[in-house]
């Protein structure tokens, strides 16, 4: 299961982004950290290797949203 996920930049007519990158970027590494923290504290209703596995894909996600925004703010063309 390795697909793609695209992620539009949302911009206006000025090319100003409509989202804070940097907040959804802490957001999913911060959702991944509070599910690895439930597991470290015992939660009998999750997979360790599934929180794991999620987890990572959050912080790529995140990775990936930061490098998109990075390319935008420089002017650099992503495809």
């Amino acid at each position: 299961m390795n697909r793609e996920v695209t992620l539009p930049l949302i911009v206006d007519d000025r090319g100003t982004l409509q989202v804070a990158a940097a907040d959804v970027s802490k957001l999913l590494r911060t959702v991944g950290g509070r599910w690895l923290h439930l597991v470290e504290a015992g939660a009998d209703d999750l997979d360790e290797g599934t929180v794991a596995a999620l987890t990572i894909e959050l912080a790529k996600l995140a990775d990936r949203i930061d490098v998109a925004c990075i390319a935008h703010s420089s002017g650099a063309v992503s495809g």
